[in-house]
């Protein structure tokens, strides 16, 4: 039996949490709820559609992960245009 510790899922929800906090310090407490509660709306659903339907769990990561690396550049391309 495997270990129940995954140091990716641990590495993806810290990136996550500093993406949401950036957004909240950043712009403000809409940016923040937008990016966490927004990119949970996004991620959950594009996760279950690719575990469910092609069972690769690389893809889904890969995805996942792009998903979280363009909400953190979108909000970097805000707070420049915005300065």
């Amino acid at each position: 039996m495997g270990s129940m510790f995954h140091p990716e899922a641990l590495l993806f929800c810290l990136a996550w949490a500093c993406v949401a906090a950036a957004g909240y310090i950043l712009e403000g407490w809409v940016a923040g709820s937008l990016l966490s509660m927004g990119m949970l709306a996004i991620m959950m659903p594009v996760s279950a559609i690719l575990i469910t339907r092609k069972e690769d769990f690389a893809l889904e990561r890969t995805v996942r992960w792009s998903i979280l690396i363009a909400a953190g550049a979108i909000l970097a391309l805000v707070h420049a245009l915005g300065a």
